[in-house]
């Protein structure tokens, strides 16, 4: 009897489709037109294996677009349990820098999954706006951000980042961009609010 298809993988399936995920990322940053049967090897999975998870490289990309954007998104509330709101938001933000520049890496793969004719739609980044929803709300709650930014405006404010040129000065750059838009965040904030 086959698996049903919404049942959970088992774990040495759950364990080789983390696996792909995890060599394609790399593969695909590298070049976008990898073969297909590169990261099998690499992933150290059969042909078959590799063909019953993705079955193309459309589904393949797109899945690693999604896994990364829920990884980014599952640190928000993981945050919020083991620090400040405030220091939560900024940490997350690196956070969301990492998947600018991995999909920076991954932009042409991304790119030519999603242009030809029938092919997917590029996922919208709902898990990430209510990530940054959540942490918006927790950092206004305790009042150390202002009161009038939304999740829409934050995700606008730090946008820069998918533009930001994956070079030598990327990391400095972005640190340097992302302690502005926490800044303002932070001006006109009404102050921390007593327990």
């Amino acid at each position: 009897m086959g698996q049903r298809k919404d049942a959970p993988l088992r774990s040495d399936a759950q364990r080789n489709r983390e696996r792909i995920l995890e060599v394609a990322i790399v593969e695909l940053t590298r070049r976008a037109d990898v073969p297909l049967s590169l990261i099998a090897r690499e992933a150290g999975v059969g042909q078959g294996t590799f063909y019953r998870n993705f079955p193309n490289r459309e589904s393949l990309v797109l899945e690693i677009y999604r896994h990364e954007m829920q990884q980014v998104a599952d640190d928000a509330p993981r945050l919020l349990a083991e620090r400040e709101p405030d220091r939560a938001l900024r940490e997350w933000m690196d956070g969301v820098a990492r998947f600018a520049r991995t999909k920076a890496g991954l932009a042409e793969a991304i790119r030519l999954a999603t242009s030809g004719p029938g092919s997917p739609a590029r996922p919208a980044p709902t898990p990430m706006m209510a990530a940054a929803d959540l942490l918006l709300r927790a950092c206004q709650k305790a009042g150390t951000v202002r009161t009038d930014v939304d999740s829409d405006d934050f995700m606008l404010a730090v946008s820069g980042l998918w533009t930001s040129p994956p070079d030598d000065a990327w990391e400095t750059r972005t640190t340097r961009l992302l302690d502005l838009v926490m800044d303002g965040l932070r001006a006109r904030a009404p102050g921390p609010k007593a327990p």
